[in-house]
């Protein structure tokens, strides 16, 4: 009978033998035996242990399994095997405020039990499982065997020097062709014959990538290598479970293979030579870690990779709806991807400079302003200094110094919040809240994007930045990496207006038109909302004229009844978003409308009124999502909503998500088909024109002046057809702009002092 210990932080109520259900014995311990101690640091720790003296050490929270394994996360090493007999494990008392975790918790257990009766054994993996191919000849045998071998598909991975193709180089390749073994074939004995023979491999079969889009563009860029037909382990599972954060090949390998921890030994020399030669993490590279360590964890991501393609593209291909999603748009959407981040953001330089002194000063002078005002002059003189940046000092300022009433929002830790939301409803009192939030939004413009691309650009002024498929739970596009594009300022034209268009191009913004309540028109087959489309006028324009029963026609009411317009928009966006009363409220207050929660209650229900069919429809989406705790978009992609929760707010929160993404995801989903299949028509054609960034529900665009009009027509074409989401005889709608910058003008109106500098 194993001898196994469960060590905890410190002694809790939790029962282990109901917990394990009396599976085995144990002795049980606690890093710290004092109970007065609130977080146990490694000074606190007392424990007297010998781990020799045990076949199985569990060890209870992070706490435990950082003091005795190093790992830095619980969740993800929790019920594994980690440094041949411990075993990691979450607190079980965490599922009274975390009831999502109850799986977690479920199969860490059973994984726990069935390791120490035997039934999970560790595999050694040796030269038999992973090798290190470091000559010519043996490269050209495991390639040629690789070609011949009965599977349809390999595994194939790429170690680098960098994260951009652009910037480092490939160190080495793994492959498995049958998930029992796998190879690590060192990038120096790959020449032209070498070359050759993984084309032929590659043009023979599927060729199965975790994150395709990564290595692809690596082995496009640096060898020019070709992939017909291939598959991503890394989308399957995104398509299976599309939690954030659960994709890692590391993280995959650990759930659903028998290798366990494989790469921990490479981690743990890293760790040791970063901190013997004072290398920084941001700082290292895969470079630097010699072939005899790397080979054999390189050769296992292969091996991993086979493995889980087998487990997850089954189950895929048993969902015609996860079928249709994977084949049809995320594969070949990663390809698109793989060209539009080598198209690169086309960034100049001299603006960029120009734009870092303009921000700098503005940020100068709000700051300047903000210190004249009586109430931050009188906390200095009390406190010394007041820096904006302060949390602590700001709740000081505005709570106890301005006396204004908090808001309902709170920090995780229960805290008045300071944050933007927070801060625009207290503008509504006192006009110091708007001050902070300028100085704010200038630092982060500054900081996050002006400041950050300028020593990123590639030597032609472009920035190369990652665009992801698999982070958003609503399926839309995400960007990371270099600069987030996802996030271009919007009320300020700087950093747009750094976007600048080569000589003889244009920048061309082609941006669909209420894409998310067209799609809920569409979905809730509301005649009196599809009417809206189809009559072709200002969407907000004609909703605030159908709900408030405005006179005159449709093209003046933005003139004449801006209020009422504005009341419009933030209802229509509120409840696609799946709003109440009290967010629209706020939305229309902050934007400077005056009306009264009671008055936006009123609102609401006369809009209805108007769109009983949208009404319908959000009332028996809700149900379904209520009822079934998940919900299919339109092109097959799957959500999953968390309903476990006791607070009823966080259930509220859970089902709006489902409300949002019900029409946000298709819209997103138009924007992406309609884009790749408009820069397949771009390469077919032979035209010089790129699309470098999808923002939003946005197509940006580096265009030859010549080729405009053709261009405009292939992306109109391309959106706008008719995938069994659109209005009769009323395809959604798109339009676009063309400036020589991304600002589309807005830079020469707000900034004519830089721009006369140019």
């Amino acid at each position: 009978m194993s001898k196994v210990a469960i060590i905890e932080a410190k002694s809790s109520r939790n029962n282990y033998k109901q917990l394990f259900y009396d599976e085995f014995e144990f002795s049980q311990y606690a890093l710290c035996s004092d109970p007065s101690v609130e977080k146990v640091l490694k000074k606190n720790v007392d424990i007297e242990f010998n781990s020799d003296e045990f076949d199985w050490v569990i060890l209870v929270g992070a706490e435990a399994s950082k003091y005795f394994t190093n790992i830095k996360s619980v969740t993800e090493y929790s019920g594994k095997i980690v440094d041949k007999k411990f075993i990691p494990v979450m607190n079980p008392s965490m599922l009274k405020f975390k009831p999502e975790a109850e799986p977690l918790w479920a199969e860490s257990r059973n994984n726990i039990i069935s390791i120490i009766n035997g039934d999970i054994v560790e595999t050694l993996i040796d030269e038999t499982i992973a090798r290190g191919i470091s000559s010519k000849e043996e490269a050209i045998k495991f390639i040629s065997e690789a070609i011949n071998c009965s599977s349809p598909f390999i595994s194939l991975d790429s170690e680098t020097t960098d994260l951009y193709p652009r910037n480092g180089h490939v160190l080495g390749i793994s492959m498995s062709y049958n998930g029992e073994s796998g190879v690590y074939i060192l990038a120096d004995v790959i020449d032209e014959e070498v070359e050759e023979l993984l084309q032929k491999l590659f043009n023979t079969k599927t060729i199965v990538f975790h994150n395709a889009k990564f290595d692809i563009g690596f082995f496009q860029y640096q060898f020019g290598f070709e992939f017909p037909v291939f598959e991503d382990t890394m989308l399957e599972h995104y398509i299976l479970d599309e939690t954030v954060g659960t994709h890692g090949l590391k993280q995959l390998a650990l759930k659903y293979t028998k290798y366990g921890d494989y790469e921990k030994p490479m981690n743990d020399w890293i760790a040791t030579y970063s901190s013997k030669n004072g290398i920084l993490k941001a700082d290292f590279n895969y470079g630097m870690i010699p072939f005899d360590v790397i080979k054999t964890y390189a050769a296992m991501d292969a091996v991993a990779t086979y493995l889980l393609h087998v487990k997850f593209n089954e189950l895929i291909l048993k969902n015609p709806k996860f079928t249709n999603i994977y084949y049809n748009v995320l594969l070949p959407a990663t390809r698109f991807l793989v060209d539009m981040q080598d198209a690169g953001i086309p960034f100049d330089l001299k603006r960029l400079v120009l734009a870092q002194d303009a921000l700098q000063k503005e940020i100068y002078n709000a700051v300047e302003e903000l210190n004249k005002t009586e109430e931050v002059i009188k906390f200095i003189s009390e406190n010394k200094e007041f820096n904006p940046n302060s949390t602590v000092q700001l709740r000081k300022l505005l709570f106890d110094y301005l006396k204004l009433k908090p808001t309902k929002r709170l920090t995780a830790k229960g805290e008045r919040s300071t944050d933007a939301e927070a801060l625009e409803e207290l503008s509504l009192q006192h006009p110091i809240p708007k001050l902070i939030i300028a100085i704010r939004k200038l630092t982060k413009i500054k900081n996050t994007y002006i400041d950050k691309i300028i020593p990123q650009l590639d030597k032609d002024s472009r920035i190369r930045t990652g665009f992801n498929l698999h982070i958003a739970s609503s399926g839309r596009l995400t960007s990371s990496g270099k600069i987030n594009a996802q996030q271009f300022p919007r009320d300020n034209p700087l950093v747009k207006g750094c976007i600048v268009a080569d000589e003889g191009y244009s920048i061309v913004s082609g941006d669909l038109v209420t894409a998310e309540v067209y799609v809920a028109a569409v979905l809730s087959k509301d005649k009196a909302l599809q009417q809206v489309f189809i009559d072709k006028g200002n969407f907000h324009s004609a909703i605030a004229k159908r709900v408030f029963g405005l006179p005159g026609p449709v093209e003046d009411i933005a003139k004449y009844y801006p209020m009422e317009r504005q009341f419009a928009k933030a209802i229509t966006f509120g409840i696609m978003y799946g709003a109440g009363p009290h967010k629209i409220w706020s939305e229309i207050n902050s934007s400077g409308g005056n009306i009264s929660l009671e008055g936006a209650k009123e609102v609401i229900d006369e809009y209805f009124e108007s769109f009983k069919g949208l009404k319908t429809w959000l009332d028996d989406t809700r149900a379904s999502i209520q009822s079934n705790k998940f919900i299919y978009s339109f092109f097959g992609r799957k959500r999953r909503l968390n309903l476990s929760h006791k607070n009823k707010g966080m259930i509220d929160h859970e089902i709006r998500s489902g409300l949002n993404f019900v029409v946000q995801s298709p819209a997103s989903d138009i924007n992406l088909i309609g884009a790749l299949e408009a820069h397949d028509i771009l390469k077919e054609r032979k035209m010089k024109s790129k699309i470098f960034a999808l923002v939003h529900d946005s197509i940006l665009a580096h265009v030859k002046n010549e080729e405009t009009e053709e261009y405009i027509k292939i992306v109109t074409s391309c959106i706008q057809k008719d995938r069994g989401i659109s209005i009769k005889g009323c395809p959604i709608g798109i339009e676009f702009d063309t400036h020589k910058d991304y600002s589309m003008g807005k830079l020469e109106e707000k900034y004519p002092e830089l721009c006369s500098q140019l």
